[in-house]
C-alpha cells in the first residue's frame, strides 16, 4: 500500500484553528471528488461524511465544472439528497459498471478492510461498491482500528425478519471465542425494529477480541440461512483518505 500526507498550509504559525470531527468529514470527501471527472457513472455514498461528497459533486455541477455525471445511490436518503441537488440518477440495471464509488466507513483496519452499515444501508452500499472500478473510502482519523471490531462498536449483518433470533443466536454463537454479543437494532423510545430500505433487521455483532480470518469470517456469516449481507467490506476500497488534524492520509492498495 502507498501513503502520502497532505499538510495544510497554514497562513500564520500563530493561528491556531480546532477542526471539528465534521470538519475532517467534509476534508476527506473534498479530497474525494477530486478524483470524479466529467462523463463519469458515480456510486453516491450514504452517511454522514458521504453527504458532504455528494454536496459537492452537486455544486460542481451547477458550476458546470463537472458534466453528464450520472450518479447510482445506495439508499433512499442518498437519493432523496441527490434529486434535491439535482444529480441525474439511474441504477445497476442501467449501468452496471460504475466508474467510481464514494463513500464513509465506520472502521478501516491497516490493510484497508472496512466495517460499514452502521447507518443501515450495507447491501446497497456493498451491490454498488463491489461494481465499481474504483472505490474511495472517505473517513476521519477516529475511524482508523488495528483489526475489524476493534472500535467495540457494531459490526452490522442484515437478515430477513423471519425469526430474526434464531439467525442472531447461531450469529452469536458463530463468534463465541471473540465474546461476541449480538443485538437487534432499534430506534426511538419504544425500541422498535429497525428496518432497512430492503425491509430487513439488522443484527449488530459487538466483539471483545479480533474474529481472525476475515474471509472465513465472511464466509461463516454468509452460510448461514436468514442472513442477507454483513458489514465487512473485504478488499474492495482502493483508495481511502484520512483526514485528522495534521492534514490528510492517501493510502492506496
Amino acid at each position: 500500500m502507498e501513503a502520502g500526507l497532505l499538510i495544510p498550509s497554514s497562513p500564520s504559525s500563530s493561528v491556531s484553528v480546532i477542526l471539528t470531527q465534521d470538519d475532517l468529514k467534509k476534508i476527506a470527501a473534498y479530497k474525494a471528488v477530486e478524483y470524479v471527472e466529467s462523463g463519469m457513472v458515480l456510486g453516491l455514498g450514504t452517511g454522514s461524511t458521504a453527504k458532504h461528497a455528494v454536496d459537492r459533486i452537486g455544486e460542481l455541477l451547477r458550476q458546470g465544472k463537472l458534466k453528464n455525471i450520472i450518479g447510482i445511490p445506495t439508499s433512499t436518503k442518498t437519493h432523496e439528497q441527490a434529486v434535491s441537488l439535482g444529480i441525474p440518477l439511474s441504477d445497476l440495471d442501467s449501468h452496471p459498471v460504475v466508474d467510481l464509488a464514494i463513500d464513509g466507513a465506520d472502521e478501516v483496519d491497516p490493510y484497508l478492510n472496512l466495517v460499514k452499515g452502521r447507518g443501515g444501508s450495507l447491501l446497497r452500499e456493498k451491490m454498488v461498491e463491489g461494481a465499481c472500478k474504483k472505490f474511495v473510502c472517505i473517513v476521519d482519523e477516529s475511524k482508523l482500528v488495528n483489526y475489524i471490531g476493534g472500535s467495540g462498536l457494531a459490526m452490522p449483518v442484515e437478515v430477513i425478519r423471519f425469526c430474526w433470533k434464531f439467525t442472531a443466536g447461531r450469529l452469536q454463537n458463530l463468534f463465541d471465542e471473540s465474546g461476541c454479543v449480538a443485538k437487534l437494532r432499534t430506534f426511538g423510545e419504544k425500541k422498535e425494529p429497525y428496518v432497512t430500505d430492503n425491509g430487513n433487521y439488522i443484527v449488530d455483532l459487538y466483539f471483545q477480541k479480533s474474529i481472525g480470518d476475515l474471509k472465513v469470517a465472511s464466509d461463516a456469516i454468509l452460510n448461514i440461512a436468514g442472513v442477507v449481507e454483513h458489514g465487512m467490506f473485504l478488499d474492495m476500497a482502493t483508495t481511502v483518505i484520512v483526514a485528522g488534524e495534521l492534514g490528510l492520509t492517501v493510502k492506496n492498495k
